[in-house]
């Protein structure tokens, strides 16, 4: 007796036995890939969707794109860094420390071409563009024979000790910031490129059987795929599985084949008729029952970013059972749909088997080939083939016919966004304090946003020595909405709400947007903003332009700036007030009348960091000039001049009583200019001065008064006094 058949694997993978197989593919061969014990586990999806650093876990071979964990093979400790701000003047320093670590990944156990994007406990660390969005330094080794050590992995081990990784690609991380992940190492993914195109499942069973399969036969496209498990014969099992491939001796190598035309056409003539013959011709339909009533495939969806899907077949009729298969491949809706619908029809028109008598010129039929029976329709699999009391028989599986595509829907997806950074755009100021606080030193302001939406922060340094040091001063505080003057706005009066006047405004980017706001909710500091050193409020925005606002109802000369108005040009700065969106630097009182340095420095700052100039005036700290002059020529020629004294606390003036002081005493400076006589500067401590008639004579006087404060004088108050010829 002679015999050859196909023992099956998972309903669907087989070959010769015995000694067969050995002479073709070798016994280690037969025990790995077609006989290994049944408690091995075949790929998963779940399993790329967490990251392991387990002794002994299996590396994944990449295959077309898709989206991986990867195991990490090597880290350092944590690396702390601590840095100190000042608190400014009777102030406490601030100390922070801050966490980063270096760690490299395994991707993939054979070369790959590329990664792209990179997510971060599900977030986009690394976007489409390749801006990371986390600061550290990156590398990837994509698996070449000749690739080198990583100098970082070298030098923490020794050269002699780090290995190279040659045939597998792997990503290194180095100073990987832990601040936006609570001080530890994410769970990271990464969108490998392994093949530029889609690679078919028989070129994928090839290259994991290291060239004893020959899959030329089975063309099925998968956009990608990741082969692992315990052993090539699970990966094998999986690709057949859901391709409906199987396999056959050819020769000297094994063949993966799938739906073709029949080589052959088989006549079930009866031939060697007789009591033997006919045992050998049967015919059975296995009951509908014994096929799945539900058959679901488990991939990966490119259209959500990777995350899996799910896509079911049903068939009409009895049965309940339910058949899951987990495919860790990338396919589209449509296409895991039809793989679904095809495995079920697959499974339904297989229940139908034969056995036929042939003639002995069928012997060269091999298991695995595809044939046709005479009379009938449809193709037919020799699943096997036996020599027995002269009789020659083969048994024979229906082939179901090709599923037409589907269509089907990937479901809704929220993906990560993918926000391009930019580079950091930073303004500092000086200005008066946004509440009634009293400042014993002077303060900057610091506003800062990107120029991509994806901007967060940057790291602040200030010199107060022209760059000989440098202070740390943190972070920026969250993204400021800032951008440019278009046009002038002019002279205006700060005591009335101007409503001929509009400014225009170009934002930095078009997601940046302006909104109007009521007298009340102007009057209580909503949209309070800087154009040049002025600050002013406005009552209504209108966009006219992608990125440009007008802006009217104006408050303008907020604070005690009214001396900027009518000093702007085009593209001086407009910066929006917000308390979140400010980071403060207090400045020892010396600085006041010198200029500092600030630089910021984001990820994207990849050509150095923004830095602007500020000369610090005391805006801050000084009071604002005293207000509502007033000149009343006395009977004897001289001049009684008053005014109203402002203060740099209780700006609001809520009880309607004097402003606080704010100062050590109450005390002016007046320079009296007469014309055509020298200038002279007296002291006053009342908001009140009287000019003598003398100082008239020559055609009138000037006089700026100035509020003496602990860090410095006001900006004068210029007061016009008239001469006697124009009484």
């Amino acid at each position: 007796m002679a015999t050859l058949v196909l023992t099956t694997v998972g309903g669907l993978v087989g070959g010769p036995v015995g000694a067969a197989i050995g002479g073709i593919l070798g016994q280690a061969f037969d025990r790995d890939v077609l006989f290994k014990p049944k408690d091995r586990q075949g790929p998963r999806l779940t399993d790329l969707a967490v990251q392991t650093s387990t002794y002994g876990w299996a590396i994944p071979q990449l295959f077309g794109t898709v989206r991986v964990a990867g195991s990490v093979i090597w880290s350092t400790d944590l690396i702390e860094s601590s840095s100190t701000t000042s608190g400014g003047k009777g102030q406490p320093d601030t100390k922070t420390y801050s966490y980063s670590v270096s760690f490299a990944v395994l991707l993939s156990a054979r070369a790959i071409g590329e990664v792209k994007r990179i997510w971060a406990d599900g977030n986009l660390l690394r976007g489409a563009g390749g801006d990371f969005k986390t600061e550290t330094g990156f590398r990837l080794y994509t698996g070449g024979e000749d690739q080198a050590i990583d100098p970082l992995i070298a030098a923490a081990e020794g050269a002699s000790l780090a290995p190279a990784h040659r045939g597998c690609a792997y990503a290194v991380f180095e100073n990987f910031q832990l601040a936006d992940y609570g001080n530890r190492i994410p769970s990271l993914t990464f969108e490998v490129v392994a093949d530029g195109d889609a690679v078919s499942t028989g070129a994928i069973a090839a290259a994991v059987s290291g060239g004893l399969v020959d899959g030329s036969g089975a063309t099925l496209p998968l956009t990608g795929f990741s082969a692992y498990g315990d052993s090539v014969r699970s990966v094998l099992d999986t690709l057949a599985t859901t391709s409906g491939a199987w396999f056959a001796a050819d020769g000297a190598a094994l063949m993966m084949k799938s739906d073709g035309a029949p080589g052959a056409t088989i006549s079930d003539d009866g031939f060697a008729a007789g009591s033997d013959a006919g045992a050998q011709r049967t015919r059975s339909i296995a009951a509908i029952g014994s096929v799945p009533k539900t058959l679901t495939i488990g991939y990966y969806d490119p259209a959500r970013d990777y995350q899996t899907g799910v896509q079911r077949a049903r068939r009409p009729g009895a049965g309940s059972a339910e058949t899951q298969i987990d495919m860790p491949a990338v396919l589209s809706a449509g296409a895991a749909k039809t793989m679904a619908e095809a495995a079920l029809a697959r499974a339904e028109t297989g229940r139908e088997t034969r056995t036929l008598a042939v003639s002995w010129a069928n012997l060269d039929v091999a298991p695995g080939e595809v044939v046709a029976i005479a009379g009938e329709g449809g193709r037919w699999r020799a699943t096997g083939w036996s020599l027995e009391n002269m009789v020659l028989s083969l048994d024979l599986t229906r082939l179901a016919t090709a599923s037409l595509p589907a269509s089907a829907s990937a479901g809704r997806i929220v993906a990560a966004p993918d926000l391009p950074i930019g580079s950091t755009v930073v303004h500092a100021f000086e200005a008066p304090p946004l509440d009634d606080s009293v400042l014993n030193a002077p303060r900057l302001l610091i506003a800062a946003a990107g120029t991509g939406a994806g901007w967060r922060k940057a790291a602040l340094l200030l010199s107060t020595d022209d760059g000989a040091s440098w202070r740390n001063l943190g972070a920026t505080a969250s993204p400021a909405i800032i951008g440019t003057l278009a046009s002038v706005p002019g002279d205006a009066p700060a005591d009335l709400i101007d409503r001929r006047t509009v400014i225009e405004v170009d934002l930095l980017r078009e997601d940046m947007a302006l909104a109007g706001a009521a007298d009340a909710a102007i009057d209580g500091g909503a949209n309070l903003a800087l154009i040049g050193d002025e600050l002013i409020q406005f009552g209504a925005a209108e966009q006219i332009g992608a990125v440009r606002w007008r802006l009217s109802a104006l408050w303008r000369g907020r604070r005690g700036t009214e001396a900027a108005i009518g000093g702007q040009a085009i593209g001086d700065r407009f910066v929006l007030i917000g308390v979140d969106q400010l980071a403060v630097a207090d400045l020892p009182v010396s600085a006041i009348g010198a200029s500092v340095r600030l630089l910021a420095s984001g990820v994207g700052d990849i050509d150095g960091p923004a830095s602007c100039d500020v000369a610090v005036t005391g805006a801050s700290v000084l009071p604002p000039s005293p207000a509502h002059p007033s000149v009343q020529v006395l009977a004897s020629g001289d001049a009684a001049l008053s005014w109203i004294r402002r203060s740099r606390a209780g700006w609001r003036w809520i009880d309607g009583a004097d402003a606080p002081l704010a100062e050590e005493r109450e005390l002016y400076r007046a320079t009296i200019a007469p014309a055509g006589a020298a200038a002279y500067t007296i002291e006053i401590d009342s908001p009140a001065l009287t000019v003598p008639a003398s100082d008239r004579a020559g055609g009138g006087a000037i006089v700026s008064v100035r509020q003496a404060g602990l860090y410095g004088e006001s900006l004068p108050c210029v007061i016009a006094i008239p001469g006697l010829t124009e009484d």
